[in-house]
């Protein structure tokens, strides 16, 4: 995964945080995410397609969760419920959306997010991408972005004319 592909997911994670939910992000240093487990119990999941192809996930820190839907929806929650998590994956979407926005060179489509929840819940990303992690600090607490994005080699797309010619015979 090349660094310009990944800065538009970091930067649209950051103004999402900073715009919408007055929530200043400090960002960790990105790694290789290794496991299937991701480090906190709020996932939000994203696919990816088009001419790259790959996933961006969201993970909050219980708290950072709760506090996210309180300053969104104006109304506190004690625990994670259906607005909670609704929260989550809306959270994931604008912010997929918005770093897609700035790689259009790979035409990509996004699927409807997917919430997951719990403390032992995995996420599996295309086999053949090892997703990124960027972490953040937040005063609410932590969260991490998780993504993977892989081009789509110009060999394993047929050309027009291949398929043309592929009925003829």
């Amino acid at each position: 995964m090349k660094v310009e592909h990944i800065n538009p997911f970091i930067a649209a994670t950051v103004s999402v945080f900073d715009k919408l939910l007055s929530c200043h992000l400090k960002r960790g240093e990105v790694y290789l995410k290794r496991s299937f487990q991701p480090e906190y119990q709020a996932s939000g999941v994203i696919g990816l397609s088009g001419k790259a192809t790959g996933a961006v996930a969201l993970t909050l820190d219980r708290n950072v969760a709760l506090r996210a839907t309180e300053a969104l929806l104006g109304e506190r929650f004690d625990e994670i419920n259906a607005e909670v998590a609704d929260t989550i994956g809306e959270l994931t979407n604008m912010i997929a959306g918005a770093a897609k926005a700035q790689l259009e060179q790979f035409e990509m489509s996004m699927s409807l997010p997917s919430v997951v929840l719990g403390k032992n819940h995995i996420i599996q990303f295309p086999s053949n991408a090892v997703p990124l992690c960027i972490p953040f600090e937040s005063p609410w607490g932590d969260l991490c972005l998780q993504v993977s994005l892989v081009e789509q080699s110009q060999a394993s797309v047929p050309c027009a004319r291949e398929l043309a010619g592929a009925g003829a015979g």
